[in-house]
């Protein structure tokens, strides 16, 4: 049976193509940095509330920002299936230190945990249509009578960022099998 592959549409703002979700997730971070992701989003999902239009200025930062997190989400969704054969390196600094505070101490040691328990929550489908009503709602110069679960994907989302940033900083390696050597991904 051909397995389907999920195209990461990294050409459209990083200029390639990343076949490879841990070169997306390089190229996302690349692209901007954690803090710009989570401040738009946070500036995303309040202005659904208000009567002002988010970034009125230059609202084409929006459309930027929905083709990026849309592709991350789809890397998110691969790396998922990939906790069977990967696994984040240790990290060398004490186990005290919670820089990325959305993770509990599990996702922070298994990052994978992140993914695979946002899509048990919501489908693929289901965050692409969240980040589609939020960034409508967000430039809506009209206040809508919100009847929509935006907190659960919310939070899932921010801790997928911090899990994938987690994940570049420290790095991933292949699970070794008795006939199989580590193949390191940077």
């Amino acid at each position: 049976m051909k397995k389907n592959k999920i195209s990461f549409e990294t050409s459209f703002w990083a200029g390639y193509t990343a076949g490879n979700p841990f070169k997306a997730i390089n190229a996302f971070f690349d692209f901007a940095h954690l803090d710009y992701y989570k401040q738009s989003l946070s500036g995303v999902a309040m202005y659904c509330y208000k009567k002002e239009v988010y970034k009125n200025e230059n609202p084409s930062d929006i459309f930027i920002l929905y083709s990026v997190v849309k592709s991350f989400l789809k890397v998110c969704y691969c790396l998922k299936k990939k906790s069977k054969k990967w696994k984040i390196k240790k990290s060398l600094r004490s186990e005290k230190v919670f820089h990325l505070s959305s993770l509990t101490k599990e996702e922070y040691d298994n990052p994978f945990m992140v993914f695979e328990k946002a899509f048990e929550v919501k489908t693929l489908e289901e965050f692409e249509l969240f980040l589609y009503q939020i960034l409508e709602l967000s430039l809506s110069p009209c206040v809508a009578d919100i009847d929509l679960d935006l907190t659960t994907p919310y939070v899932h989302l921010v801790k997928m960022l911090d899990a994938a940033e987690l994940m570049r900083e420290r790095g991933v390696e292949k699970i070794k099998n008795q006939n199989q050597t580590a193949c390191v991904i940077e």
